[in-house]
Parts: C-alpha cells; structure tokens; sequence
C-alpha cells in the first residue's frame, strides 16, 4: 500500500507516480480522495505543479521553456534580508532588487489615446514590485504634455506611441508604499531628459514624496559606509533619488548618480564575459563610489528568455562584476521581468549577494546570526 507521503511527493512529479506502479485506475482515485489535501501545497522548488496551489509557501507555479519542460514551481517571494538578520549597517552593506524601466509594464493602456509602440520590461504593476519584494525602480523621466512623464522612447523626446503615463501616478503609488511600510527604503535610479527648471522637484513635491526625502548632504562623497539603515528608518529619510543630470545636484538637491555608485554596462553589452563600467560611471574598482549597481537585461526585452536570463547567468555575472568591482559585490542588481525564473531566479541571486555580503556565505539563509564572518549553516 502506498503512503499518503509518497503519494504527495509523487504528485509532484508524474514520472515519480509511474515508477511507484500506480496504475491509471489508481491515479484517478486517489487524486479524486486527495484533492483537498493537495491544495494546501507540497510541491517543492523546481517540481512539477498544475497550479500555484500545488506549490509550497514562497513558491509559484510556472513555466520557462528555454529551462525545463511544463510548468514547475519557482521562487515567488524574496527573502527579507532586514527581518532575517538585522538593519543595523550601513546602507551599502546590503542588496536590493531593482527593476529596470519599472514604469514600461506589459498590457499598461495608453493614456495619450494613442497605441502605444515600444517596449515592455516588467509585468506588474509599481505597487506590485514593491510588495514583491523590488527595493529600487529605474525610471525615465521626460517633458512632456507640459509635466513629467515616463516614457520609453530616444533621442530625449517623448511621444504618444512612447509614453506610458504621468510620472506622478507612479510617485504616489511609492508614497502610498513608503507610508505603509514604515521599515522600508526604496531608491529611485533616473534617466532623466527633463529640461523644464525644477520639473522634478515640483513633481516630486507634488507626490507628497519630499518627506521621506534623504539629503544629498548625508551622502558619502568619497567612498565611506552610508548611514545605518536602521538610522535612515528612524530619521524617515527613507527615499533615495538618483538622476542622470548632473547640474541638478546643484540646481535641485538631487543626487548626480556617478558622483555615488559605479555601474556596469547595459542592454546585451552587459551580457558579454567580462564586467566593464558604462561610460558614464567610472570604472568599477573606483572605491571613492561607495554603491554598485549591476544591469542584467537584454537590449530587446523577451518575457519568456528573461526567465533564463534572471537564473544562473545571472548569479555568474555578479562573481565576475564582484571582481571587476575590487571585491565589492553589487547593491542594486537591475532586471527585467523580475520574477520570470527557471527556479530560483533574481531571488536567488539576491539570496547569495545579501549572504556574502553580510556574512560570506553564499545564501542569506545560512548567515548565523551574531557569529563572525564565514560561519554558514549547511
């Protein structure tokens, strides 16, 4: 007689069921008396599943063709690296999610009237990747319809086939996050075209964003530890802004990003072997830049080839930008598509960056609190 234990483990894996010798008979009784049983979930990363509820806690049901066959359960959820350990060091002493053109999501309707024309990098919407576990949004910022905008688009000008929507929808849905979850910190990464004087400022006044603002002044300038997360949370200054302007460091208070973090190259040259800076930043050894920001996305963003993408090579590329960068592993890790997977994914990877990080193992969850460096569970 087969055990209820290995019925449930087999269900998981329908080949498993026919080594076990059930025959179809069996299968169609015993998945008719144990239904109940399996919704609450027992299949385990990287099984074969039906639906998300097949799936254990932290698990969704999905597919990514390029990596195995059907539809398997995959990470869904990234682990919390303040609540598991602590936030008490420095900013730069820990790992956060970042999606890459945030705003641009897939099936977001036109708000110009206009079919829009350009491409999609993420899937859900701002509210959504911040409850997901995503802890900085790179956003492009353009004039547009006399206000702010975010827009896909070249050569610094914004269309009705490029734009996505009015930069303040998606500022308030940070406030409302920010205002809900009084522990977090988001930061915000802006390629910014805006020319309009203190366009930025009066959107981000506008948003009711500015008091969680913290300061350019607080910033390190020449290469030392940020303040304690667990200070920035006190003081409220939970919002970080970065823009790709320059002169707007002087003119607006907001932060010039390369004066502050090294980045390597985007789109599919950041893909090739090797990790070298974009021409912006300086090169990634420069440690009077305390910040590192990874990009790991394709120049043409492919929803089903980003599950691959976000996997193994992903966590490959940030060991060899961790030695590009002088031994310096990244803070910022830029995706598209972020919970696309052929397992552990981009959840993974930030998994391994916070464990050596914080305490050099390779996974977050094998850090042994209060133990010096380097001690990991098994």
């Amino acid at each position: 007689m087969k055990t209820l234990h290995h019925f449930l483990v087999a269900t998981c894996n329908m080949k498993t069921l026919q080594n076990l010798g059930f025959t179809q008979q069996n299968l169609v009784l015993l998945v008719t008396v144990f239904a109940a049983v399996l919704s609450i979930g027992q299949c385990k990363l990287l099984d074969e599943c039906s639906t998300d509820a097949d799936c254990e806690a932290g698990l969704l049901c999905g597919s990514c063709p390029q990596g195995f066959s059907g539809t398997r359960c995959i990470r869904s959820a990234i682990t919390d690296q303040f609540k598991l350990l602590n936030n008490s060091l420095p900013f730069n002493k820990y790992a956060f999610l970042t999606t890459h053109n945030a705003f641009a999501i897939d099936g977001e309707p036109s708000h110009t009237g206009i079919p829009r024309v350009t491409f999609n990098n993420q899937e859900e919407t701002v509210t959504q990747q911040l409850s997901g576990g995503v802890r900085a949004l790179m956003l492009d910022t353009y004039d547009f319809k006399d206000d702010v905008w975010l827009c896909h688009s070249f050569k610094g000008e914004c269309h009705d086939f490029t734009a996505f929507g009015p930069a303040i929808d998606t500022l308030k849905e940070v406030e409302a996050f920010l205002s809900a979850n009084p522990s977090e910190i988001v930061t915000l990464i802006l390629e910014d075209y805006v020319e309009a004087p203190n366009g930025l400022t009066k959107v981000f006044d506008a948003s009711g964003l500015k008091k969680y603002w913290f300061p350019v002044t607080s910033m390190p300038k020449t290469g030392q530890d940020w303040p304690l997360v667990s200070d920035m949370v006190a003081k409220n200054q939970r919002l970080l802004v970065f823009t790709s302007k320059k002169a707007k460091e002087q003119s607006e208070g907001i932060a010039y990003q390369w004066n502050y973090m090294v980045e390597n190259q985007y789109g599919d040259d950041g893909m090739k072997d090797g990790c070298s800076n974009r021409g912006e930043s300086s090169t990634l050894d420069d440690k009077t830049k305390s910040l590192v920001l990874v990009n790991y996305f394709a120049s043409v963003p492919i929803k089903k080839g980003s599950c691959v993408d976000n996997s193994g090579n992903l966590i490959n590329m940030l060991y060899t930008c961790h030695g590009a960068a002088g031994n310096r592993w990244a803070n910022f890790v830029a995706v598209d598509f972020y919970k696309r997977s052929d397992g552990g994914g981009s959840f993974r990877a930030l998994d391994n960056l916070n464990g050596e990080l914080l305490c050099g193992c390779n996974d977050v969850h094998a850090c042994v609190p209060g133990s010096p460096p380097g001690s990991c569970k098994p």
